[in-house]
């Protein structure tokens, strides 16, 4: 099948490289020359583990191409995905600004029956203000289909090759058996494609992120009374996700959720309910509970230190919102380091491939942060450790040279990834979430 996409963001490479590597033929779209440019030599720009050999190598077999122009993308395909960003307002309102424009532009060029795919994160209603828009432009038939992404950050590449579900929101038959064939490459060991309609199926993207962002949330809330009774909250979280009811999956309390999906999804949904007048409280105390959340390393390091950590030099391992991935958006880590840079402490980080994103978007914001090639080096004279991602490599410490190379021994860990007796019996001071 020949497909385009327009936008090589996260969402677009993504999933042009995939299709493009179970045999349809691919043309990939952006107004970022530089980046269309870095693209064609094979270099996918982010990061993201198995990402960069299926596009060299799809590049090779030439079932994948990149261009700049609009024209081009439109006429060589018969499916088009708009996999543009929609960042949201300082009100969480959505901007629909660049998925628009394209629509609008792209209406020109289209020669015949198209498959017009929303692949980004939409509000409610916003398939229909395409139809309309593209409609006013063209007097040839298109179908306009929603087909929200859930890819994982750090596993984009197998959750796209083996999706747990398609979701297509269409009423029209014609599109919704091209879709269906279009993935059906994708299901050959069982059968995950969704169809419903395209209100539906923009809700669902919201609906799923909002629904994990809850667990997260309740477990966070959860995590912090069993510090106030004295209960140990990893004990609780094996309890709790061996009745089949609930699960396993996020259930591990930490500092907080971030990200390019979560924070902005559940202000999405919330503005969504807002515009159609229904007060969807347990959202307003999501967003609450993860901003608070992020501070609360934060608190216990003042805590420790009496409020007073003026000169003192403290080490953060982490700053990608998760691992596997150099996305900063909406990191806790930047929220515990204003905090302690502001009450005058200074920071040594390390991050196993974020370190440079972080350098060049906030290192002159944040000049009292020094970062690392290693992450012992940065533990040099430090006056405790503090853990943000959980990255493999920080799992298992060498505590003898931590010991050398710290100047007090204390651990802030911001996901329970160490054990506390463990390292309060190797004359560490320990702090967890829930500890």
């Amino acid at each position: 099948m020949k497909i385009g996409i327009i936008g090589t963001g996260y969402v677009g490479l993504v999933s042009g490289v995939c299709f493009a590597e179970n045999g349809n033929s691919v043309i990939c779209m952006d107004v970022d020359e530089k980046k269309i440019d870095r693209l064609k030599k094979g270099d996918p720009v982010i990061y993201e583990p198995g990402l960069e050999e299926l596009l060299q190598k799809n590049l090779a077999e030439q079932r994948v191409e990149f261009t700049s122009s609009l024209k081009d993308v439109v006429q060589k395909s018969d499916v088009i995905f708009l996999c543009l960003p929609t960042p949201p307002f300082e009100d969480g309102s959505v901007d629909l600004t660049h998925v628009l424009d394209a629509a609008g532009k792209m209406a020109k060029y289209i020669n015949g029956y198209k498959v017009i795919v929303s692949k980004s994160t939409v509000p409610v209603g916003t398939c229909g203000k395409l139809k309309k828009l593209i409609a006013l432009k063209t007097k040839n038939k298109f179908d306009v289909v929603s087909n929200p992404e859930f890819l994982k950050e750090g596993a984009a590449v197998p959750d796209f090759m083996s999706p747990d579900r398609v979701v297509v929101g269409t009423k029209s038959k014609k599109a919704a058996t091209i879709m269906r064939e279009l993935y059906s490459s994708f299901m050959r060991v069982s059968e995950r494609f969704i169809l419903m309609d395209e209100r539906s199926s923009e809700l669902t993207k919201y609906a799923a992120n909002s629904m994990l962002a809850l667990r997260i949330s309740f477990m966070n809330e959860l995590a912090n009374l069993s510090g106030i009774v004295k209960a140990d909250i990893n004990m609780i979280r094996k309890g709790i996700g061996s009745d089949s009811r609930i699960g396993s999956s996020f259930l591990f309390p930490g500092v907080g959720y971030g990200g390019s999906c979560f924070p902005k999804d559940v202000k999405g949904l919330l503005n969504t309910s807002a515009d159609f007048g229904y007060d969807f409280k347990i959202l307003k105390a999501i967003d609450q509970i993860n901003n608070r959340q992020k501070l609360i390393l934060a608190e216990k390091i003042l805590k420790h230190y009496k409020n007073n950590i003026k000169g003192k030099t403290f080490t953060l391992w982490g700053l990608s919102y998760k691992p596997r991935t150099d996305d900063l958006r909406e990191a806790p880590a930047l929220t515990i380091i204003q905090k302690l840079t502001e009450c005058g402490a200074k920071i040594n980080a390390f991050d196993p491939v974020a370190s440079e994103n972080f350098k060049m978007m906030y290192g002159k914001k944040f000049k009292g942060v020094k970062v690392y090639k290693d992450n012992y080096s940065a533990l040099k004279n430090s006056d405790g450790l503090i853990l943000v991602t959980e990255w493999n490599e920080f799992r298992l410490l060498d505590i003898k040279r931590m010991k050398k190379l710290m100047k007090k021994l204390v651990v802030f860990d911001g996901r329970n990834i160490y054990d506390a007796k463990f390292m309060r019996k190797n004359g560490f001071k320990y702090y967890g979430i829930g500890f």
